[in-house]
C-alpha cells in the first residue's frame, strides 16, 4: 500500500531536504540505482532532474499491466531488506509508509528430478528439511550459518567501498578480509566444506543465477548470499517489487526533484573529457553540474559518448569483456489461481550441463533449469479474482551465442509451457492463458536497451569486480558517476542500491557537503 507520507508525518523535523546549493545532477534512467541516488542527492539540496526513455519510472524494475494483471518485468526476489530500508531512513523517511511488506515462509521452493526442498528463514525448519530430504542431513547446516556470517561481516565493509583509485582498494578493511575471499573457491566449492552432496549445495548455490553466472564459476565470497537469505529472509512487495521504483520517485519529488518521463537522452554533451550536460533525443540540450549514468554499462558507453574519446571502454572492446547469461522471460496471465509457493526453482536433470550450455557453449538445452513466480498467493493486486499472473524466467545465453531469436522462441515457449506442466504440476495450462508476453534476448538488445542481452550486465569475475569493474566515479569522463549492475558493487536489488549510495556520496563529498545520515 503507497501511503501519502506528508500527511502521516505533517511537519516532522529533518525531513525538510538540505539547502544552500545550487548544483543540478542530471541521471540518465530511473531505473533502482538512477532513482535511489536521487532521492539521497534531493536530500542534500541538488537540483535533480531524472530523464527516463520509458512512460514509466523503474527500468527493468518497472510494472508490466495488460488486462488486470501486473507482473513485475525483471526482479522479484528482495533480499537485504535492510539495504532498501537504510535509503529510505537517510531521507528521514520509513520504507513502510511507502511500501508493504511481506516476508515469505517458506522463502521458496527447489525442484530437482528426485526431490523437493522447502527453503525457510528459520534454522529450525530448515534443518529438519534438509534432514528429511539429503541422506546426510543438516548436520552441516548451524556450521554454514556460523562461519559464513563471520565471512560476511569481514566481507560486507569492502562492498560498500568505492574503488575508484588504488588508494581505495588498498584499504585496511580488504586487507584483513582477503583471507575471507577463497580466491581459489567457487561457492560451489566453497560449499563443500559443509555439504557432500551435489544437490544439496545446490541448495545453497543456485543463488549464483541472481548475478547470472554458474555457481561453479561464481566467487566464493558470493557465498554471502544464500547466508544472507537464511539470516534476513525474502521479502515481496504488495503490489510488486515496481513499488520500490515508484516510492522512490515519490520521494525525489516531494524532496524538489524532477522526473522527466519519455525522455531519451540521446548523448552526453562533452568538452573534451568534461561532461557538462546531454542531448535529448528531441534535440533539447541540458546542462548539469554532474551526470549519473543509469543505463546498461556497455549499451551506454557505446551509444552516448563518441567515438573517439574512450580508450578502456571504447567500443570495439566492449564485446571482448565478460558478460552474464541472458534470460527467456514468459509472463502468463491465467484464468485459474494455481495453487503452488510464491517462488519455485526447477533444475535441470543434469544442472552442471545445463550451466555449461549457458554460460561456456553458447547453446539452448533441452533439459533446462527456470524459475517460476506464481505472487497471486500472496499478494491480491496482481490478477483479478480467481486468476493468477505467472512469471517464468528461463536462463539463456546471451546474444554471443549467434541464436536468431525471432526464429528460436517459439520453440522454446512450447518447451516451457511443457516443462511447467509435466514439472511443476500446472497441466492444461495453454487452455488457461488470457494474457502473454515474452521477452527474449532479442528483444532485452533492441527493446531494452541491454548490450548483448546480459540481463545481469558484466559477469561477476574476480578480474570484473572491485577495483577492476567500471568504477562509481567513471575513469574515462570528468563528472561523470555509474549506478547499476554494471558498476560496483554489482548487479541484484540491494547492491544497485548501494551503487547509489557510493555515487551520490562521492558527488557530496566533492563539493563540501555531508552525505544523507541515518535519521
Amino acid at each position: 500500500m503507497l501511503l501519502n507520507f506528508k500527511k502521516l508525518t505533517g511537519q516532522r523535523a529533518g525531513i525538510k531536504p538540505n539547502a544552500g546549493h545550487d548544483r543540478h545532477v542530471i541521471i540518465i534512467g530511473a531505473g533502482p540505482g538512477g532513482l535511489c541516488a536521487g532521492m539521497l542527492l534531493a536530500r542534500q539540496g541538488f537540483r535533480v532532474s531524472v530523464y527516463e526513455k520509458n512512460p514509466v519510472v523503474g527500468g527493468r524494475n518497472r510494472p508490466i499491466t495488460e488486462q488486470g494483471f501486473t507482473f513485475d518485468t525483471g526482479p522479484t526476489f528482495l533480499l537485504m531488506k535492510f539495504v532498501l530500508d537504510e535509503m529510505f531512513q537517510r531521507c528521514g523517511r520509513r520504507s513502510e509508509d511507502y511500501l508493504e511488506f511481506a516476508k515469505l515462509d517458506p522463502m521458496y521452493r527447489l525442484v530437482f528430478d528426485d526431490r523437493e526442498v522447502s527453503v525457510s528463514s528459520d534454522p529450525e525448519k530448515m534443518h529438519a528439511e534438509l534432514d528429511r530430504a539429503f541422506a546426510e542431513g543438516g548436520a552441516g547446516f548451524a556450521r554454514f550459518l556460523a562461519q559464513e556470517e563471520r565471512r560476511y561481516f569481514a566481507l560486507y565493509p569492502c562492498i560498500e567501498k568505492s574503488y575508484s583509485s588504488l588508494r581505495d582498494f588498498f584499504s585496511w578493511d580488504l586487507a584483513k578480509a582477503l583471507p575471507d575471499l577463497a580466491l581459489h573457491h567457487s561457492v560451489f566449492s566453497n560449499l563443500g566444506k559443509y555439504f557432500k552432496d551435489d544437490k544439496m549445495r545446490l541448495t545453497f548455490s543456485f543463488q549464483s543465477k541472481y548475478l547470472g553466472m554458474s555457481p561453479w564459476k561464481c566467487p566464493a565470497l558470493f557465498t554471502m548470499l544464500p547466508l544472507i537469505e537464511h539470516k534476513h529472509g525474502i521479502y515481496h512487495v504488495m503490489g510488486g517489487l515496481n513499488k520500490i521504483s515508484a516510492a522512490m520517485a515519490q520521494v525525489i519529488e516531494e524532496q524538489g526533484g524532477r522526473i522527466h518521463l519519455a525522455s531519451e537522452v540521446a548523448s552526453l554533451l562533452l568538452d573534451g573529457r568534461k561532461v557538462n550536460g546531454v542531448r535529448l533525443a528531441s534535440g533539447e540540450t541540458v546542462l548539469a553540474d554532474d551526470i549519473i549514468i543509469n543505463a546498461d554499462f556497455a549499451h551506454a558507453m557505446s551509444t552516448l559518448v563518441p567515438e573517439g574519446i574512450l580508450k578502456k571502454y571504447r567500443r570495439e572492446k566492449l564485446p571482448k569483456k565478460n558478460y552474464s547469461c541472458s534470460t527467456f522471460m514468459l509472463y502468463l496471465g491465467l484464468d485459474k489461481a494455481y495453487d503452488m509457493p510464491h517462488h519455485t526453482i526447477v533444475f535441470a536433470r543434469d544442472y552442471q550441463a545445463n550451466t555449461e550450455n549457458t554460460f561456456v557453449h553458447k547453446r539452448l538445452s533441452e533439459d533446462f533449469s527456470f524459475y517460476v513466480q506464481n505472487p497471486s498467493v500472496t499478494d491480491p493486486h496482481l490478477a483479478p479474482s480467481g486468476k493468477s499472473a505467472l512469471y517464468v524466467l528461463v536462463p539463456v545465453p546471451n546474444n554471443l551465442s549467434g541464436l536468431a531469436w525471432d526464429e528460436t522462441y517459439p520453440r522454446l515457449r512450447e518447451q516451457v509451457l511443457v516443462a511447467l506442466e509435466q514439472r511443476v504440476g500446472l497441466s492444461g495450462i495453454r487452455s488457461h492463458i488470457e494474457y502473454e508476453k515474452i521477452i527474449h534476448p532479442g528483444t532485452w538488445e533492441a527493446h531494452e536497451n541491454v548490450f548483448l542481452g546480459a540481463t545481469f550486465s558484466l559477469s561477476h569475475q574476480l578480474s570484473q569486480m572491485l577495483y577492476w569493474r567500471p568504477r562509481n566515479r567513471f575513469e574515462e569522463l570528468d563528472n561523470c558517476y555509474l549506478v547499476g549492475g554494471g558498476t560496483h558493487p554489482g548487479s541484484g536489488l540491494p547492491t544497485i542500491y548501494l551503487s547509489a549510495k557510493i555515487s551520490s556520496g562521492m558527488i557530496c563529498q566533492k563539493y563540501g557537503i555531508p552525505e544523507p545520515v541515518l535519521a
